[in-house]
């Protein structure tokens, strides 16, 4: 009888990793025991899908930027530092949550990454 597959990471450690970037998010969601956890699973498909989220506005806000250069530099500089402030906090609650074990859902985000990890 062969023993069961042990991880050196908790549930809520591999959760909480997930966030730090796509990459362990999709390690996570292909490595075995990760991969067996929804709990995992649902932490990184949404950190996957914050990361996407993140990029597109940051790429949009940017070429508003470039076109808008002389128009309104000064408001678009605060709006990226808003923006960019938002998209922090709601990092390091998805973070926080992940590391006490629950399973926090961004609006339309989180139920997607429910729906992919089975959940």
């Amino acid at each position: 009888m062969s023993e069961p597959i042990s991880s050196p990471l908790s549930d809520n450690a591999a959760g909480a990793i997930a966030y730090i970037t796509f990459l362990p998010a999709i390690v996570f969601l292909v490595l075995d025991p990760y991969n067996k956890s929804s709990y995992v699973r649902f932490h990184s498909w949404q950190s996957i899908f914050l990361s996407i989220v993140a990029f597109v506005v940051y790429f949009v806000l940017t070429i508003v930027a470039a076109i808008s250069v002389f128009f309104v530099p000064f408001l678009l500089g605060i709006l990226n530092l808003l923006i960019f402030l938002a998209c922090f906090i709601v990092w390091i609650v998805c973070v926080v949550q992940a590391v006490n074990g629950k399973r926090f859902k961004l609006p339309v985000l989180g139920a997607l990454a429910e729906k992919l990890a089975g959940v």
